[in-house]
């Protein structure tokens, strides 16, 4: 009877070590390497590609390649953007509108493997500003985009809400008491991002979705891959 108890115990353990250290503990279809790069021979625009080479003046601030995050520590090996070919399209039409007004844009965050949702959702003190990995994130199907605007002419970041990734209830695009400055700046971001198919996520004014994100997979491909 100990025997079978003792053999019991070490089972369990097992398996709460295994779900702990499972990066795909929910069971969703993540794409591997070979379906991704299989998905696209199918079909170019499930491509990533780095957005940087295909958006002229793009700025690049990864917030995760480096400690100054909510997660107080580097997530990400390389500072590094990808997004689905037809979203990197679109951010270049997006990049060319702006510059017509003397601004750019400047990205946080795009891309993201799926491993890292799991452990920003494990560790956020507030889960209404991380995806819940049981559904996964837009950024894991490399259809969202977490962004600000530059002055062309200083390379300074525009006034806007929030730091990025702030916690706070002036991070939502409804709070409306703020400087008219600033205001009038989170709409100019919202209004260009929406006119080329992005959409702004309602508690954060730097997370854009691009539409149709429901036809791509979810991905934990790492950036050194890509």
């Amino acid at each position: 009877m100990k025997k079978i108890l003792l053999l019991l115990l070490v089972g369990y353990c097992f398996s709460v070590h295994a779900q702990k250290n499972n990066p795909n503990p929910y069971g969703l279809a993540i794409n591997a390497y070979p379906e991704y790069l299989d998905s696209c021979k199918k079909n170019s625009n499930y491509r990533l590609l780095e957005i940087k080479k295909y958006v002229p003046g793009l700025v690049l601030d990864i917030k995760y390649a480096t400690k100054d995050n909510f997660m107080k520590r580097v997530m990400y090996p390389q500072a590094r953007a990808f997004a689905r070919k037809p979203a990197v399209l679109q951010l270049k039409k997006v990049q060319a509108e702006l510059k017509k007004k003397g601004y750019g844009l400047k990205i946080f965050d795009a891309y993201r493997p799926y491993s890292i949702t799991v452990a920003f959702y494990k560790e956020a003190s507030d889960k209404m500003f991380v995806a819940n990995p049981n559904k996964g994130s837009r950024h894991n199907r490399g259809c969202a985009v977490d962004l600000t605007l530059i002055d062309l002419k200083t390379g300074k970041e525009l006034k806007m809400p929030t730091a990025y990734d702030s916690f706070a209830p002036e991070a939502a695009v409804t709070y409306t008491k703020l400087p008219p400055e600033i205001i009038k700046n989170r709409q100019l971001l919202i209004n260009t991002m929406q006119q080329y198919g992005f959409r702004v996520l309602e508690n954060e004014w730097w997370h854009f979705d691009f539409i149709g994100w429901q036809a791509y997979n979810l991905m934990d491909i790492p950036f050194k891959k890509l």
